[in-house]
């Protein structure tokens, strides 16, 4: 969670609110040791903003379960 102090507050007001809208992480602003928060309301769905990488894996998921690393790998090390 971030801190933030009120100047910095009112100087980065709307970037502030972006944030906490787009990851769903709430703020906290510190006003003479006492704290408040910036909350989106509603649950956030965090699975939006993953980015798409079809090409990371190559075959099918269940392929990674079998691989015997033992044979690929040298552990002989100098």
């Amino acid at each position: 969670m971030k801190t933030v102090m009120p100047t910095e507050l009112r100087g980065n007001i709307f970037k502030l609110l972006d944030e906490v809208l787009s990851t769903g992480i709430p703020s906290e602003i510190n006003k003479g040791g006492k704290k408040l928060r910036i909350v989106p309301v509603g649950k956030s769905d965090r699975f939006e903003n993953i980015i798409s990488r079809p090409n990371v894996i190559q075959g099918h998921r269940n392929d990674l379960a079998d691989i015997h690393w033992k044979k690929g790998v040298k552990l002989d090390l100098p």
